[in-house]
């Protein structure tokens, strides 16, 4: 069985708060137990795994800049900071 670990981390890389879910499951599922957890987060780097409006919607009310690249199937474009 596969694992996927999601995990906040400080500006020196360092992991708080893990998550493991199955290896199966998307990546924007396992990002659902996130936000609850971002306090004192002022940026979030993300893969397209985590592209999703809900989640986008969640970092912006919390006024977080996401650096969250869109998915390739993706109609509309979405904004992100591309040097990040």
């Amino acid at each position: 069985m596969n694992r996927k670990l999601h995990a906040i981390c400080d500006s020196q890389g360092r992991p708080s708060n893990p998550i493991v879910t199955a290896g199966q499951v998307r990546d924007y599922i396992g990002a659902r137990a996130l936000p609850g957890s971002l306090s004192d987060v002022d940026w979030l780097f993300g893969g397209r795994g985590y592209d999703a409006g809900w989640f986008r919607e969640a970092l912006r009310d919390a006024g977080i800049w996401r650096c969250i690249p869109g998915r390739k199937q993706r109609t509309a474009p979405v904004e992100y900071d591309k040097c990040c």
